[in-house]
């Protein structure tokens, strides 16, 4: 069944810049109305200023002193929302190697990928409530499919996301809520521009938010792409002593 009714209504989180904001873009193409939040406007003040189908409600979704504001202006400017999708993250890598690893640094990924979404969800799941069809979006990461060194706070954070998400999937269905989870790979975004290791089959947001897109009409339980890093990580869990040897550092000699 095709999304693309001309009075839908989206609300987007992290739409600022990388996927949030290929995804904002590619939801106005197709004649919705978007509400996008960000902690600021970013890479969307062009869109606000030519596109009257955009409205920018920032979101610390990291404060939950926000939650009742951003929900009291969502509900003045729509009476419903028909999708959600829940994109804003943030990724840090551990260092296990300094004399004083960050650790404070699972709380950091932890408040904004895993919290900041439950809080983004209490902001929405009202107004969701009131569409004829909800769908409630939420982004994961490829990276829950198999472990990769550096990643314990962003994985971590992830990995709850994927498994929060199969919870409320079943305690949404009495209210009609379809509920999907994404597993995007590689993107090129700010976030990952930052990465010294090789990203296979890195793609564009653009192309991610394409993808996303065409996907979430079919409302799937899980969509993760692109299918050939599924592939390598299936590989990576089901031989995990061969994915250790290839991606664990080796020992130190010192």
């Amino acid at each position: 069944m095709s999304h693309t009714a001309g009075n839908n209504v989206v609300w987007i989180t992290g739409a600022s810049s990388g996927i949030g904001l290929a995804l904002t873009k590619r939801y106005l193409s197709e004649g919705w109305r978007v509400f996008a939040s960000a902690r600021s406007q970013g890479g969307l003040s062009e869109l606000l200023a030519t596109n009257e189908n955009v409205t920018f409600l920032p979101f610390d979704m990291t404060d939950v002193n926000q939650i009742d504001d951003v929900r009291a202006a969502l509900s003045n400017h729509t009476a419903h929302l028909d999708c959600v999708v829940l994109n804003a993250g943030t990724c840090e890598y551990l260092d296990i190697t300094a004399t004083e690893p960050d650790w404070k640094m699972m709380d950091r990924v932890m408040s904004v990928n895993f919290f900041g979404l439950v809080n983004s969800v209490d902001v929405c799941l009202p107004l969701l409530k009131k569409s004829a069809k909800p769908h409630l979006v939420g982004v994961s990461s490829q990276a829950v499919q198999a472990a990769f060194p550096q990643a314990e706070a962003y994985g971590a954070s992830k990995a709850a996301v994927r498994y929060f998400l199969s919870s409320l999937r079943m305690d949404l269905r009495q209210f009609n809520i379809d509920v999907t989870c994404l597993l995007p790979g590689f993107v090129d975004t700010p976030l990952t521009q930052k990465n010294t290791f090789s990203m296979p089959f890195l793609m564009s947001a653009e192309d991610a938010a394409n993808r996303m897109y065409s996907a979430l009409a079919s409302r799937p339980f899980e969509f993760a792409f692109p299918k050939r890093l599924s592939a390598m990580l299936w590989a990576g869990r089901h031989f995990p002593k061969l994915w250790f040897t290839l991606l664990a550092p080796k020992k130190s000699h010192s």
